[in-house]
């Protein structure tokens, strides 16, 4: 009777060993290869050939690939990208969101949504189910529904809100919050002010104190819950003439100075991801 129940197990165990090894792996811990799923997806729409050679070059300085996979962007979220400006993020999320996701794109109403429908207009079959909307909402504006994103991010951009003074960046800050669910993620990458600088210089330079930031979300109602050096630069001295509009890509001085400023490179930036409180 030992002998029979030892063949049954030894033929059991036989037919286990038959099995493809990608199969016995997913057996035993599927989310393994579904986190791998997600990140051949990625790697696959930055390598595409839809994303010209300007863009690329400038992966060295904005890292989307870690950048995402750092804010957790999955391709089955509904995510809105705020002021996308000419669309470099938007030709990354596009695609990668397009078949079991949904990409939003927001520009600010006026000549951020004509400029947007215009690059989104003209590639059809890359931005065919990108949806599109206003930020922030107000009259004459499409707004993003209450409730109704995962993610939402924006690179580069809360330095613009702040122009138009603190009560309007905590408005802004304010509706992200009310468009996501709960549980929802706030991406932000801004270019960092040190804390030890003069914060006037956040109405002018371009660039944001960490603290300025956080004191935003954190009065919306998010919990900053990681930052990343990913898009750090320690070149960069943050006192520059004409702002952060010095350095590449705007070179914002011309001819003058530009090989000390193509070595710096891009902007000193802050990633911080927040997350909207369940309850």
């Amino acid at each position: 009777m030992r002998i029979l129940v030892f063949k049954e197990r030894f033929v059991s165990m036989s037919k286990f060993l038959a099995l493809p090894i990608v199969a016995i792996a997913l057996a035993a811990s599927p989310h393994v290869f579904a986190g791998a799923a997600k990140r051949e997806a990625l790697t696959e729409v930055l390598a595409a050939p839809h994303r010209s050679e300007a863009n690329r070059a400038r992966d060295q300085y904005r890292h989307p690939n870690e950048t995402l996979r750092f804010f957790g962007v999955k391709p089955t979220q509904k995510v809105v990208e705020l002021w996308p400006g000419g669309g470099w993020y938007t030709e990354i999320l596009g695609p990668y969101l397009a078949e079991k996701g949904q990409l939003t794109v927001a520009p600010p109403l006026g000549r951020g949504t004509d400029g947007a429908n215009k690059w989104l207009d003209a590639r059809p079959a890359l931005f065919a189910k990108v949806s599109r909307a206003n930020f922030p909402a107000k009259e004459g504006a499409i707004p993003v529904a209450p409730g109704s994103a995962d993610v939402v991010l924006t690179f580069r951009n809360v330095h613009n809100w702040r122009f138009g003074g603190s009560d309007q960046t905590q408005e802004n800050f304010n509706q992200v919050f009310k468009m996501l669910k709960p549980g929802g993620v706030f991406g932000v990458v801004e270019h960092r002010l040190p804390e030890t600088m003069d914060g006037k210089l956040e109405e002018k330079s371009g660039y944001m104190k960490r603290s300025s930031v956080v004191g935003f979300a954190t009065k919306a109602g998010f919990k900053l819950v990681g930052e990343s050096e990913i898009n750090a630069n320690p070149k960069d001295t943050h006192d520059w003439p004409d702002g952060v509009w010095t350095l590449p890509p705007n070179y914002r001085l011309g001819d003058v100075d530009r090989a000390k400023y193509a070595a710096i490179g891009e902007s000193d930036r802050m990633t911080l991801k927040f997350i909207k409180p369940k309850k």
